[in-house]
């Protein structure tokens, strides 16, 4: 019985080194070294969803919306307010909600602004609208335009 499994033992070994010198190391993915997929999700957008007007327009739309609250003007709270919503496939923004906040009294107003947003021309998938969440950041007294960071590779803007 000793002699089977000793003779068991030595016959699984080279399966077992041998598996543990095929694994490969797991793809660690850093922001900006990101590769386009072969196969995209079935829900990822050729077309991605746009302010009406553009950036332009979008900064214009903050600067005459955003009212900077006094308790954080009064404590010089500047920065942004990063949020994020839901670009439904009409075009209406929905389920707005903080990311990261600089205030209660800023992130309020952040949500404020949101619903007030007029229709963005939704995101597209094959020439057919689809919803897509957006992640916005509200400025309140730090900047007079908002940068908005393109996406890198094949998709189209208008």
């Amino acid at each position: 019985m000793k002699t089977f499994l000793l003779l068991l033992l030595l016959v699984s070994l080279p399966a077992v080194v041998w598996a543990q010198q095929t694994t490969k190391a797991p793809v660690v993915l850093k922001p900006g070294q990101m590769q386009a997929q072969a196969k995209p999700a079935a829900n990822r957008p050729d077309v991605p969803p746009q302010f009406p007007g553009g950036a332009q327009a979008m900064n214009d739309f903050f600067q005459k919306q955003v009212k900077y609250p006094a308790v954080a003007r009064d404590k010089s709270i500047t920065g942004n307010v990063v949020t994020t919503f839901t670009v439904e496939a009409d075009g209406r923004v929905s389920n707005p909600a903080v990311i990261t906040g600089l205030s209660p009294e800023c992130d309020a107003e952040a949500l404020r602004v949101l619903s007030q947003m007029p229709a963005w021309k939704p995101a597209t998938r094959k020439g057919q609208p689809v919803a897509v969440q957006v992640r916005l950041p509200v400025p309140f007294g730090n900047s007079s335009i908002i940068e908005v960071e393109k996406p890198k590779g094949k998709m189209k803007y208008e």
